[in-house]
């Protein structure tokens, strides 16, 4: 490394962030930006550790260990951007990720989880390099359309366009292949576009990829669901190989009695319609589901529910809380939770934070679990009622939940947002196609090789895997193009 002794010479850094009360008057990036100079020092502090822990992830222990899963060259492109090589860097970073402007924003960094760094002291800020790369790379001009030489003649089509979908489409085409994406909604992008909000993600950010993607010769077809506006049967007759990248959309429901009143919604299908109406109108034409001068009850924690909170928060909602049948995480990593496994701790997201500048404290309540909601005469939510939990473990090792006796809640609400997870992929398309399914729903094919029951048909990303990362979905987008290739060509040059 061109300084040996950065990490022990420079504190971990990133760019700050906007003020929260600031930034909820708008649906910009939370982060600040950073000067190069400052980037190129932090990237000092990535260590000559001998064995990269943060360049590597096995699907198999995921997500328990922590790594790359796209294994990042990411030793390599922090010495050159210490040494101010930052094209260099942007070549790297390519050889191993489709679209590091994604996974820079969104990705939770379970590389910064294995940095060896991180076993006594900040790991190096990984994450913050990747999209300091990609981003000075669009800025400078670096980046540009790279369509194939020549073309095999074989046609591919890709079912599903978030990241996993794109990937392979990405992938696929390079090799020459002639690629469709068919997309239901009315944009590209999937998950990217209408899954995560703006101040994560701008969107201006997902159409420059599209576009670029277009430019190399990827055809995208909006509007258009396959199993219902074209069937599988047509779709196996116009194309030499399938890709299902359908995603994992099916949402885990509540059961609890009341579920059926009116102002309960899936998390997705809130935070769906938000970003679609601010794209088209600036939210003008009330197109979505609206949270202001209401109070809110987000049911699941993680990222979607820490959206719902921000989200709601945008909206001017009268109050926000979310309710989390988990223990809290520790504040520091337990000693039953070791290096380089993912660390489980507590983190206080950029919602969590908003909340804290507005309400005045965290909106995360946990060990909570919905018993009943309440309505009024009309039909609507009116308040949630919730009771303490402890987790038990059965005699037969499983853990069950035990109601605290006394610990009875009611919580206002006018909403309720639901952010509970996945169960997996929507059954009629899969069905369609005459495709097996694993014990989870989900579309049967192995890691690494992708093929379903039926020849010429692959499966990748939350489909196949069931919910998971951003940076799953990538590898698995890239890996199902190289078993593609493979069986349209008999081989593959594709890494």
């Amino acid at each position: 490394m061109g300084n040996p002794t950065g990490f022990m010479k420079v504190e971990r850094a990133l760019p700050e962030d906007r003020e929260p009360a600031a930034r909820l008057n708008d649906w910009l990036e939370v982060h600040e930006h950073m000067d190069m100079a400052d980037i190129e020092l932090q990237a000092s502090r990535c260590m000559d550790c001998g064995v990269p822990f943060c360049q590597s992830a096995k699907s198999e222990y995921a997500p328990v260990v922590a790594g790359c899963p796209v294994n990042n060259l990411i030793p390599e492109w922090n010495d050159l951007i210490y040494r101010g090589r930052w094209e260099d860097a942007l070549k790297s970073l390519h050889k191993t990720n489709n679209f590091p402007e994604f996974t820079g924003r969104v990705c939770p960094a379970p590389c910064e989880g294995a940095c060896v760094l991180g076993i006594n002291a900040d790991p190096v800020t990984i994450k913050h390099h990747e999209v300091a790369i990609i981003d000075r790379g669009f800025e400078e001009g670096w980046v540009v359309a790279q369509p194939p030489s020549s073309r095999s003649g074989k046609t591919v089509a890709v079912i599903g366009s978030g990241p996993s979908g794109m990937a392979a489409a990405a992938q696929l085409n390079k090799a020459g292949h002639l690629v469709t994406v068919y997309e239901r909604a009315d944009r590209i992008g999937g998950l990217l576009m209408y899954g995560i909000p703006n101040m994560k993600l701008q969107k201006e950010i997902v159409q420059r990829r599209v576009d670029l993607l277009a430019e190399e010769g990827v055809v995208f077809v909006t509007n258009t669901e396959v199993g219902k506006t074209i069937s599988a049967e047509k779709i196996e007759q116009d194309f030499d190989a399938v890709v299902l990248c359908v995603g994992a959309t099916v949402p885990r429901d509540l059961q609890a009695p009341g579920r059926e009143l009116k102002g309960i919604h899936f998390a997705m299908d809130f935070l769906r319609t938000n970003t679609k109406s601010l794209l088209d109108s600036e939210h003008k034409d009330g197109n979505y589901i609206s949270a202001e001068g209401k109070n809110v009850i987000v049911i699941g924690g993680g990222d979607t529910g820490t959206d719902c909170v921000g989200t709601s928060l945008r909206h001017h909602c009268e109050s926000v809380i979310q309710l989390e049948i988990m223990p809290q995480p520790p504040g520091s990593r337990a000693s039953s939770n070791p290096w380089p496994q993912w660390p489980k701790r507590l983190l206080i997201d950029y919602g969590q934070e908003e909340s804290i500048a507005v309400q005045g404290a965290d909106p995360r309540d946990y060990l909570v679990q919905t018993t009943k909601i309440e309505g009024d005469e009309n039909g609507n939510v009116t308040a949630v009622h919730t009771v303490d939990i402890e987790w038990e473990r059965t005699s037969d090792g499983h853990m069950i939940p035990k109601e605290v006796a006394g610990s009875e809640k009611v919580h206002p609400a006018d909403i309720i947002l639901l952010a509970m997870g996945f169960m997996g992929p929507e059954g009629p398309l899969v069905d369609q196609f005459g495709l097996e399914k694993d014990p989870r729903s989900n579309i049967l094919a192995e890691y690494d090789q992708f093929a379903t029951s039926k020849p010429g048909i692959f499966a990748a990303g939350d489909g196949r895997r069931g919910q998971s990362l951003i940076v799953w979905a990538i590898d698995e987008g890239r890996r199902a193009a190289r078993e593609v290739d493979s069986y349209l060509m008999g081989k593959s040059y594709l890494p």
